[in-house]
């Protein structure tokens, strides 16, 4: 009869979990889902932000055709992407390479520089920027979550039976780095000389840079 009444009290237990563990997983499944929607959001408010940018520039430097076309081309590629993050992101860094050498051109141009509307489009651009690196982290911690409860014992015997996989990281090799993804304005004034010195191209890009993580969702 003890046997019996083991045996009962061990399978209700083992039922506990599996619903306990289940109910866990569709939550960080969720988070992950949501945190990827408000990366989407900062996106696409980036994307708004681009044509404006680049039509006020054309007043300016409208013979700068190469430049703007690409970042409209980069602009559009990277808005119709529809992909798993990896392929999103590395539709952002060519987008970024685009827009580095967009902001670039101000340095030629002292009237450009100094309009009204190219300084706030640009401060607009560089919250959004800030936006983004935020909702990259949020997301990537809660993918962290994810794919350590996924992978951990006993966890692991019930999530891929059920359908739960690992995710994938946005824009990181490393998925604890901290470096935020921006479009660097830290040395802007509102006034004519508003924008950074932009003579180190190299240290531009690496402020501009996003590394797709190549990972299978």
């Amino acid at each position: 009869m003890s046997i019996v009444l083991g045996m009962v009290i061990a399978g209700v237990a083992i039922v506990i979990w599996m619903i306990v563990s289940y109910n866990g997983l569709v939550i960080l499944r969720q988070n992950v889902r949501e945190s990827w929607s408000a990366i989407e959001t900062e996106l696409r408010r980036r994307y708004d932000l681009i044509p404006n940018l680049v039509e006020t520039v054309k007043g300016y430097a409208g013979h700068e055709k190469e430049t703007l076309e690409g970042v409209i081309k980069a602009r559009n590629q990277a808005a119709a992407m529809t992909g798993q993050p990896a392929e999103q992101a590395a539709a952002q860094s060519v987008l970024t390479g685009a827009l580095t050498k967009l902001v670039a051109l101000s340095e030629s141009y002292p009237d450009l520089k100094a309009n009204q509307n190219f300084i706030q489009l640009q401060n607009e651009l560089g919250e959004t920027e800030t936006r983004i690196s935020q909702a990259r982290r949020f997301y990537n911690a809660n993918v962290k979550a994810m794919n350590s409860t996924v992978e951990t014992f006993p966890t692991v015997l019930i999530a891929t039976p059920m359908g739960f996989k690992e995710q994938p990281y946005f824009g990181l090799d490393d998925p604890l780095a901290s470096e935020p993804v921006h479009i660097n304005f830290s040395g802007m004034k509102t006034t004519s000389s508003s924008m950074p010195d932009l003579g180190d191209s190299q240290a531009l890009q690496q402020n501009l840079k996003i590394a797709p993580k190549q990972t299978e969702q």
